[in-house]
């Protein structure tokens, strides 16, 4: 009896792991480029038409977790510093299971003008993206280079949640080394924040 419990529950994580999409690892090309998404000024776009001469930074965000908004003045700051340089940039709402309260398009369109956006800020319908990339919090970063290739995944620095005591701002670092055509000192760091609200 306990064989045969234990090799179902061997069929059943199998089934899970089957199911779930793999982790985008470094050196991966842009998922769902082409994907049309709807920004917050009525346009559909893709990540292909967001990417500029030294690349895209994707950052997964919202309007309701206490991260993205204890973030705002450092996501401003950085998706301005990527515009300088010649690196694209798109925020992407993937909260589908809160499109009719603080996430829904309206409310996106209305937090975009109170933070001054100048980018774009656009639905991801169904997860679709979010699956593709395996992405699981706000905010969430992702940065490729102008090949569209994975150079820099996680967070925007060191303490997401003080911004007075950071250390190490891994983002910036990534985006200058991405411009100057090398590896970022830092590939590859843990995210915090929000889960993203995937519809069941």
């Amino acid at each position: 009896m306990k064989k045969q419990f234990f090799f179902l529950l061997l069929i059943a994580a199998a089934a899970v792991s089957f199911r779930m999409p793999p982790y985008l690892d470094i050196g991966a090309k842009l998922p769902k480029g082409d994907v049309k998404m709807k920004d917050v000024s009525g346009k559909e776009v893709s990540m292909n038409e967001a990417k500029k001469a030294n690349g895209l930074l994707v950052m997964f965000s919202c309007n309701t977790c206490p991260y993205v908004m204890r973030n705002q003045d450092r996501t401003r700051a950085i998706c301005q510093f990527a515009q300088k340089h010649q690196v694209g940039v798109i925020l992407i709402n993937s909260n589908e299971a809160a499109r009719s309260g603080g996430d829904s398009y309206e409310a996106m369109q209305a937090y975009a003008r109170a933070q001054s956006y100048n980018w774009l800020y656009v639905v991801d319908k169904d997860n679709q993206v979010a699956d593709a990339f395996n992405a699981d919090r706000t905010p969430e970063c992702y940065l490729f280079d102008k090949s569209g290739t994975l150079v820099y995944k996680g967070a925007i620095d060191d303490n997401p949640g003080n911004a007075s005591d950071v250390k190490e701002k891994y983002l910036h670092a990534a985006i200058q080394a991405v411009v100057a055509g090398k590896p970022a000192p830092t590939p590859s760091t843990a995210s915090v924040g929000c889960g993203i609200k995937r519809k069941m």
